[in-house]
């Protein structure tokens, strides 16, 4: 889904895009997917050929758990503010230390604005460090690989070197 810059003749547009998971997830599966739809409603301002996306993407995510690698919903909401500028405006200046502003700049080519890129980028960047399908997750079993929140694991909570087991029948004797 584009977001055509020839069209946009007014200093500033609103955007209100529905984006199909279907559009969002072309290829296989990545750290996530998208559910259904994401929303996009955007202010679009535009200063010559800069143009300034203002507003907000949301959605939900079908994410796997760290923990125990089950699937679950994640709901995003991420608040936008980003500068695109034309690529010919792109330098590479060579090595420069990264400001705060840098880090909301982007660049378009061909008078377009991939809004699903957009979209895609703005959910990576929203993502926790450890997606956790519950702050109470246990996890996997080390030892048997079951899911410690389905059912009771029958293996020792405690792992034993088997190296040290001789060692360790010497000190009971």
């Amino acid at each position: 889904m584009k977001l055509e810059l020839r069209e946009i003749k007014k200093e500033q547009v609103w955007v209100k895009r529905a984006l199909s998971g279907a559009e969002l997830n072309p290829g296989g599966l990545g750290q996530y997917r998208v559910a259904d739809t994401a929303s996009l409603d955007l202010v679009v301002r535009k200063d010559g050929t800069k143009y300034r996306l203002v507003g907000r993407v949301d959605g939900k995510l079908h994410v796997e758990c760290s923990r125990c690698l089950d699937l679950f919903q994640l709901v995003v909401g991420v608040d936008i503010d980003l500068l695109y500028l034309p690529l010919s405006e792109n330098k590479g200046d060579g090595d420069i230390q990264i400001e705060e502003p840098d880090l909301r700049t982007a660049y378009y080519r061909d008078n377009q604005i991939d809004l699903g890129q957009l979209v895609m980028e703005q959910f990576q960047l929203a993502l926790p460090m450890k997606l956790l399908c519950r702050d109470e997750c246990q996890g996997l079993c080390a030892v048997c690989g079951g899911n410690r929140n389905t059912e009771a694991c029958p293996c020792a909570e405690v792992w034993q070197d088997p190296r040290l087991m001789g060692l360790k029948r010497l000190l009971e004797q």
